[in-house]
């Protein structure tokens, strides 16, 4: 028994290993027969396609227009919300979701030839709304640098919202950006518990590395919040939980904090409640109680919202920036003197 324990932790260093020196390979566990553990490389294939278009139009949002370098997402979070469009779009939206990723290898290209239109107004530019931006594909492609780069030239204002640390690669693009237009980022960290964390966000790094790196993008002068989404009910909603994500986004220098609750539409519902049954099996009855319909019902929905709420200002969440990054007002247009 001793034997087979060493066996199998060695097999799971050595395949971890593996994952970590190759872009193109990732850990996953898989059970079999009598072995509880075996972690196998599954590779990942990238499709290097090139796009018409880079942005994409957007209605019912916060915005009007995303930017996503990439499509699909190896990161595989189960809660994931691209499940459902993917889904729509006849793609592999379950468990196959993010094993093959669409590199837009001539992204940048095209959103120069974007911006630069006549009839282009310099909009807000969300990054990362379909997909992460800093998944492991861009550390080989370098696709997203290359878009930051264009913005910065053409003063285009942008979000971006990131599960990866890989974003401190790029502080002098987003420190040229934001001295020329408006730079907003978001790190995704819904909780700091390592168990939640293991089992819905698969392929991400743990949240405390993210907090590392909104420090490191704020004490660079870029604004950097954190975004408690999705918070799970029942999972990753305690009271305690929250708190110490809250706390530790003051203790990173986050000049924001904002939450938002899972939702579960088709393709997301049915791969997330298969997950749910695996790894919390008794709450799958309450999950399907509370998700008849694909967004929670808001008396389940707000207490949660107005606890952030609360401790953001209990803890006093605001831009404390030493050196603030920031583009020089617009030249104030004088009328002529009759």
């Amino acid at each position: 028994m001793e034997d087979e324990s060493r066996a199998l932790l060695f097999i799971r260093g050595t395949a971890l290993r593996l994952a970590k020196r190759s872009a193109h390979f990732k850990a996953v566990v898989v059970t079999f027969y009598t072995c509880p553990y075996i972690i196998v490389p599954v590779r990942t294939e990238y499709r290097e396609e090139p796009c018409k278009a880079a942005l994409n139009r957007v209605t019912g949002m916060g915005f009007r227009w995303s930017l996503n370098p990439y499509m699909g997402c190896e990161h595989q979070c189960t809660f994931c919300y691209v499940r459902a469009f993917e889904r729509r779009a006849d793609r592999p939206w379950g468990e196959r979701y993010g094993q093959s990723i669409r590199v837009k290898v001539n992204v940048a290209e095209v959103l120069r030839r974007e911006l630069g239109r006549p009839s282009w107004k310099r909009e807000l530019v969300a990054i990362g709304a379909a997909t992460d931006p800093y998944q492991p594909a861009e550390g080989r492609y370098r696709l997203t640098r290359q878009c930051l780069e264009v913005l910065a030239a053409a003063r285009n204002p942008f979000s971006l919202i990131t599960r990866g640390p890989m974003i401190v690669r790029d502080i002098d693009v987003l420190q040229q950006a934001a001295r020329r237009a408006e730079v907003n980022v978001t790190f995704s960290i819904p909780t700091l518990d390592v168990e939640v964390w293991r089992k819905t966000e698969i392929g991400t790094a743990p949240p405390r590395q993210r907090l590392r790196a909104v420090r490191m993008l704020v004490d660079a002068g870029i604004k950097a919040g954190i975004g408690l989404a999705p918070i799970l009910p029942g999972i990753s909603d305690r009271p305690e939980q929250l708190a110490e994500v809250v706390r530790a986004a003051r203790d990173a220098g986050a000049t924001t904090v904002w939450c938002n609750l899972l939702y579960l539409k088709p393709g997301t519902r049915e791969h997330f409640l298969d997950s749910l049954a695996r790894e919390w099996p008794a709450l799958l009855p309450r999950y399907q109680r509370l998700y008849a319909k694909p967004y929670l019902d808001q008396r389940v929905s707000e207490p949660i919202k107005q606890q952030v709420a609360a401790l953001r200002e209990e803890l006093g969440i605001a831009d404390r920036r030493e050196a603030r990054l920031e583009p020089a007002p617009e030249p104030e247009q004088l009328g002529l003197a009759i």
